[in-house]
């Protein structure tokens, strides 16, 4: 099954008021590069797409000033917008920005999961710019899977305190399903595959048995190749560690930051094989 498809995770949004902010804290930090999207840039707006160091293809974007919040989100593909909004809200979820249309490029929606998670769905359609678009996205998450490049997006993480909640809202709405995984040693975590996926995509982290300070969100996960040197760049230019790095014999390690504007990116490192 193509890693783009219906109810994949294929793309991830930064909302902020203050572009500039966002590319001088991550384009040292990840060594991201970005480029202005014309299609999408209107009303004095831009919208600026990302792309990981050597990557040709972006991997995400940064959007200006319509959430009314700074915010980060994971980006759904959907076949049909409009009736995944009716189902999603019917199961819970509520609209941020009603169902959008870009061009003639796609449509795109921004909603809240029941627990309170930013996510946002995007239109499949037969524009020629879009075919264009998914090919190439495609091409760079087959390389990606071969060989990762640093500080692009590997996978993402749901943190819930109502595992069954996320769990039956992800899997009615996308047809997600949930295998148990063993890494997060200490805390409770389930892999999360997508629709079909042979392989997970995504962990999902159980935080119901933590008294203080747990926490529901929706986040990407960046690769990286020294966690330690990271998590202490990332502080240094203002970003809270909200979780120190873990990790389990022979897994990835994993750290959670909160960048200076509160955004929440999970940070990843693989283990080296020989």
């Amino acid at each position: 099954m193509s890693r783009i498809s219906p109810g994949q995770v294929v793309w991830f949004e930064i909302g902020t008021t203050t572009p500039e902010a966002i590319t001088g804290f991550y384009a040292p930090l990840l060594g991201w590069s970005f480029e202005v999207d014309p299609d999408s840039s209107i009303d004095g707006r831009t919208y600026t797409r990302i792309l990981a160091s050597g990557a040709p293809w972006p991997m995400g974007a940064i959007q200006q000033g319509d959430t009314g919040e700074e915010a980060i989100n994971l980006s759904i593909l959907s076949t049909d917008v409009h009736a995944d909004v009716d189902k999603l809200t019917e199961l819970g979820a509520t609209v941020v920005v009603p169902a959008t249309p870009v061009g003639d490029v796609t449509v795109f929606v921004r909603l809240k999961d029941p627990r309170g998670s930013l996510f946002s769905l995007f239109s499949q359609t037969t524009s020629a710019r879009f075919e264009q678009r998914i090919a190439g996205t495609e091409e760079y998450m087959q390389e990606a899977a071969f060989t990762p490049k640093a500080g692009s997006m590997d996978g993402f993480e749901i943190g819930t305190t109502d595992v069954q909640a996320t769990i039956d809202f992800y899997t009615q709405g996308f047809g997600w399903r949930f295998e148990q995984d063993d890494a997060g040693g200490e805390v409770p975590s389930l892999a999360v595959f997508g629709p079909g996926a042979e392989y997970p995509s995504g962990l999902l982290w159980d935080h119901s048995g933590e008294h203080r300070g747990a926490v529901d969100y929706v986040m990407p996960t960046f690769l990286v190749t020294d966690m330690a040197a990271t998590a202490a760049a990332a502080q240094e230019k203002g970003a809270r560690v909200e979780h120190q790095p873990r990790s389990t014999p022979g897994g990835p390690a994993r750290a959670r930051i909160r960048d200076p504007h509160g955004n929440r990116f999970g940070l990843l490192t693989r283990p080296t094989t020989h």
